[in-house]
């Protein structure tokens, strides 16, 4: 079984900054790619940065410029540090990862359980 565990969402005043981590677990034989989206009430789910192995990040246009993406290779981890955070950034912010495990023919797609992120005026 593959696990993502988020942690660091919370409450902060625009112009703040909060730092999400996510470490994914279990048996797995290859990471594609790791990331962030979020979905706020009454809206679809949107990327928000997404780095692939061994390639460069992307980001949403909404936050270029204030977030960044990294990965730590050998802890299995992505971590999103959000600055300049602002009202619109509230949302639930899910991990996802495209990755392949043991028993798996290709990679597939795995979520982690959302943390929420509130950005107060």
């Amino acid at each position: 079984q593959v696990q993502l565990v988020e942690s660091g969402g919370g409450f902060v005043q625009a112009g703040g900054s909060l730092r999400l981590s996510c470490a994914a677990s279990g048996s797995i034989f290859s990471i594609a790619s790791m990331g962030w989206y979020r979905q706020a009430p009454g809206k679809p789910r949107e990327l928000v940065a997404r780095m692939p192995t061994g390639g460069s990040a992307n980001y949403a246009d909404s936050v270029k410029g204030r977030f960044a993406i990294s990965r730590d290779y050998d802890k299995d981890t992505v971590y999103l540090q959000m600055n300049s955070l602002k009202p619109e950034d509230t949302a639930v912010y899910y991990c996802n990862a495209q990755l392949q495990n043991w028993t798996a023919p290709r990679p597939y797609d795995y979520w982690g359980q959302g943390t929420q992120v509130t950005v107060s005026s």
